[in-house]
This record gives structure tokens, sequence and C-alpha cells, in this order.
């Protein structure tokens, strides 16, 4: 078997790889299989990975956050920053930054500034959505 140039091929390399697979489990480990056997599975398995990094990755679409509070929780995610760390980055009370997520309170002048400068959130989005 060659190199798989498209889907089709691909996915018939893929059913040649799993009989071996199935083989292997079936005697208790990769030691049923013969040395041929063993050589061919290593052999198709370069193959197949060879094709899959030839394939461009999708971009994940994720969709624009659609308010201030959305945006925010996205930068703490993409951050890894849980609502104390954020409201310690954004130097202002936890309680504060509550409200904000929650959509109590409106962002300060102050606040908005902390958002562009330590979150990197765009200026125009915290204008177009306070």
């Amino acid at each position: 078997m060659n190199a798989p140039t498209n889907r089709v091929e691909y996915d018939e390399l893929m059913a040649h790889i799993e009989i071996f697979l199935q083989k292997a489990t079936a005697g208790g480990g990769f030691d049923a299989l013969t040395i041929q056997e063993g050589d061919e599975l290593a052999r198709l398995s370069l193959l197949a990975e060879a094709y899959e990094d030839s394939i461009p990755l999708m971009p994940v679409l994720i969709e624009t956050p659609k308010d201030l509070p959305e945006m925010i929780g996205l930068r703490m995610y993409q951050r890894k920053l849980n609502q104390r760390e954020t409201a310690q980055l954004l130097e202002i009370p936890e309680t504060r930054l509550s409200e904000v997520l929650r959509g109590k309170r409106r962002v300060s002048l102050a606040m908005a500034k902390q958002l562009r400068q330590k979150l990197a959130i765009d200026a125009d989005f915290i204008l177009d959505h306070a």
C-alpha cells in the first residue's frame, strides 16, 4: 500500500491498520503480531501520520463575545485566571468585577483603561459595549 493522497485512500489505509490492531488486541498485545506484521503496521502508521500532517487544521471558530462581561470572561479563560486573580490584575475589588460580570454594574473610565491595558480588550469594543 502506498501513501494516501486523498480521504478515500486514507480510510483504506486506516482499515488495514485496524486489522493489525484488532489482531494485536485479540492476542493480548503487539507480541501477537509476527515480525513482518509489526513492521507492516509501523510502515502503515507512518504513512497515515504523514497524510494527517499534510492536512491543514480547520480553525476553531470562536464566536465574538456579544457584550463586555462575555469578553472579560473570554480573556479570563484564555489567561487561565479566576475572578480573584482578574480583580487583582485590574486593581479593582472582587465585588466590583463580580457586578460587572453579572451585568449589574457598568465599567468606569478607569476600569475601561485597565481592561484595555491589562486584558488587551480592544478600546472600540469597550466603548461599543460599555
